[in-house]
């Protein structure tokens, strides 16, 4: 019976599909994802996240039908719905299809320069700063992707941690600096080097800039929620703030296991000295000893998101997916309209395998 079954079961359809972006035809590839068949013809399409998480791969179909590979109805809004936008990284085509695409304003651009320093954070954190040929526009809260010299197979995206430079530094080739957080993951081999090699001077390329991750013009209050190394993107966005005088009630809460995992708590106090407006910083440590001499708050950080500064709120959230996703729901609860909260997931490479294995399966 099971054989009968398998011998007449309809074949799959492996016919390649168009996809129009824009004007552009692309073809895609049986089982391949909008997003995946754009970035393979080089189309510089906004993504962040990839497993459908942040929405940075916002489109609108126009024609056609696609294939969503998880429900987008948490991440999208009801509007988006009704227009027909879709999520690229999980909508694979079922026939050919048409799609408009809101391009970024800033172009992504390749750049190259060399490692000058290295500054251990944590036991598995370390500070990786750049001096770049030339210079790179971004937002902060955006990311880039690096490849080092001496694995030049490999890319890894990480987030800015610093604010981008002046022009007029930028005039003078001086102050062409980039900073980023990495934390060293199992068997990662771009972490690995970062944190346990002495990289000086060593050659680097950065693809960038990426993501639709900042700080979006308001009045409102802000609710940031950071998660190990996580904290750069936020760190950046604070300090371009302060440089730009604008501030607005801010609640920031940091997770980290332990106590020997905070880190840049000096560049947090610095910011607070100079923010006019309400500033309440407040680390969450969730494996910290119970008979360590640690005072401060104990659990999850989702747990200590206050309700104070809600509804009215804008969020920003940055860190492990489990985090967010757990911030996220109560956020919602408290409130918080799903478009007023942006959000990056730092995948590892580990966990966009698995993520690929669950969708082919």
């Amino acid at each position: 019976m099971f054989s009968f079954f398998q011998k007449n079961k309809k074949p799959e359809n492996k016919k390649p599909h168009t996809a129009n972006i824009n004007g552009q035809t692309i073809e895609v590839n049986p089982q391949e994802t909008l997003l995946n068949a754009a970035l393979r013809h080089d189309i510089e399409f906004p993504h962040s996240c990839r497993v459908g998480g942040c929405a940075a791969c916002k489109c609108q179909l126009r024609a056609g039908k696609v294939k969503e590979l998880t429900d987008v109805g948490y991440i999208l809004s009801d509007e988006d719905l009704d227009n027909g936008y879709i999520l690229a990284c999980q909508s694979v085509p079922e026939t050919d299809i048409s799609i408009r695409l809101d391009l970024p304003q800033q172009s992504i651009e390749h750049t190259a320069g060399k490692v000058i320093a290295q500054k251990r954070l944590t036991h598995d954190i370390t500070e990786l700063v750049v001096r770049t040929d030339t210079p790179v526009s971004y937002q902060p809260g955006q990311f880039a992707d690096l490849t080092l010299a001496s694995l030049p197979d490999l890319a890894r995206s990480y987030s800015f941690a610093s604010v981008p430079a002046s022009p007029s530094n930028r005039s003078q080739n001086k102050e062409n600096t980039l900073s980023f957080f990495v934390r060293e993951v199992p068997s990662g081999r771009f972490s690995g080097a970062v944190n346990q090699k002495d990289l000086t001077g060593e050659r680097i390329d950065i693809k960038g800039p990426l993501g639709d991750f900042w700080l979006r013009p308001a009045q409102n209050p802000i609710v940031m929620v950071a998660g190990g190394s996580g904290l750069a993107p936020v760190i950046a966005m604070l300090e371009a703030e302060v440089q730009q005088s604008r501030h607005r009630p801010l609640l920031l809460l940091f997770g980290a296991r332990s106590q020997q995992d905070l880190y840049a708590l000096e560049r947090i106090d610095n910011i607070r000295r100079h923010w006019h407006a309400s500033f309440e910083f407040t680390p969450v440590l969730s494996d910290e000893a119970d008979t360590s001499n640690w005072n401060g708050k104990r659990g999850l950080v989702s747990d200590f998101i206050q309700p104070a500064l809600l509804p009215e709120s804008h969020a920003y959230l940055c860190g492990p997916p489990a985090m967010i996703d757990a911030a996220e729901t109560v956020l919602k609860k408290l409130g918080i309209s799903a478009n007023h909260i942006y959000a990056d997931r730092f995948i590892t490479v580990d966990m966009q395998k698995a993520v690929d294995v669950k969708k082919s399966a």
